[in-house]
């Protein structure tokens, strides 16, 4: 049943859950493995995969995920170790909550839901899971919007002091183990809003029943490791794969839109357009007038943006 707050944030929304299998546990020697992820689901016609960042849930969308509605069969998820999804069993490697893994999850559950090929509107951490699922699986993803991000190898090898100084959750989040836990568990909420509270919107941007969602997951121990290690695994593993296809030459090959807050990180560090063209046959996009948290932030220019794009022919 869902939970009665996020029925208000997503009207007309079902709410279930699908188990999907932890492909990083199919040695004979590991007994199988499953993961459940939640899902928000509403309206008629194409699939559209909605993926949300951090340190955030699938609540992120609850102002552009009822208009799109109108326009597709909506699919809202958690990620794995984030909000209610389930938390995957730490590895050494942090290739349990890699871009690569996050991706298989949420292609498994897409093709139990019935959908082998779908559209994917996605922000910040979920972005890069989109960037790798449209690498990883490129005949699933047929348009693909990514928000306020730059490739992730692209900005690790670009570091200087303004991007470190404004994304220093990045180097924080990746120090060894339980080192950042212990000090975001001491009080999630100042976690919650020196990351999220600091940026261009401050604290106004985000609705009060939105926010009782992120501080009720980012209360859970568990969460917290997860999110840690995604960023761990982002600074590892991820690159590895990242540098893996660069050196192949592999790009996204689907029609890719980029779309990025003018007052934001990406717009004062990085070229989007530049970066993107390097990583994808075909490339659009502009900055929106808002900070990071686009979908919160400004959902009108969002969708203004976005819902033409994904609707676009797929000849």
């Amino acid at each position: 049943m869902m939970d009665s707050a996020l029925g208000r944030l997503f009207p007309g929304f079902e709410d279930q859950r699908i188990r999907v299998p932890d492909r990083l546990h199919d040695h004979v020697t590991d007994p199988p493995q499953t993961l459940s992820i939640p899902v928000l689901r509403a309206g008629q016609g194409p699939a559209l995969l909605l993926l949300h960042g951090h340190p955030q849930t699938r609540a992120l969308w609850h102002r552009v995920a009822p208009r799109l509605a109108q326009h597709f069969t909506v699919i809202v998820t958690d990620l794995r170790g984030y909000g209610d999804a389930d938390k995957p069993v730490v590895r050494a490697d942090h290739s349990q909550q890699s871009f690569r893994a996050m991706a298989a999850d949420q292609v498994a559950v897409m093709r139990t839901l019935g959908f082998e090929r779908f559209r994917v509107l996605a922000h910040d951490r979920g972005a890069r899971t989109a960037h790798r699922m449209a690498l990883d699986h490129p005949d699933c993803v047929e348009r693909l919007v990514l928000l306020d991000i730059a490739p992730t190898l692209a900005m690790y090898e670009a570091t200087d002091r303004a991007f470190a100084t404004r994304y220093w959750h990045w180097f924080f989040l990746i120090q060894p183990a339980p080192w950042p836990e212990r000090l975001i568990g001491g009080d999630p909420q100042a976690y919650l809003e020196a990351t999220m509270g600091s940026r261009h919107a401050g604290m106004a941007a985000f609705d009060p029943e939105a926010m009782a969602q992120y501080r009720r997951c980012l209360g859970d121990p568990a969460t917290i490791e997860a999110l840690c290690e995604d960023y761990r695994a982002a600074a590892t593993i991820d690159l590895e794969h990242d540098r893996i296809d660069r050196a192949a030459g592999r790009k996204i090959i689907c029609p890719l839109q980029i779309l990025w807050g003018q007052h934001g990180t990406i717009e004062a560090c990085f070229d989007a357009r530049a970066e993107w063209s390097r990583c994808a046959d075909a490339v659009e996009g502009h900055s929106l007038p808002c900070g990071h948290y686009i979908p919160e932030e400004a959902p009108d220019a969002l969708i203004e943006a976005a819902l033409p794009f994904l609707q676009g022919s797929l000849s």
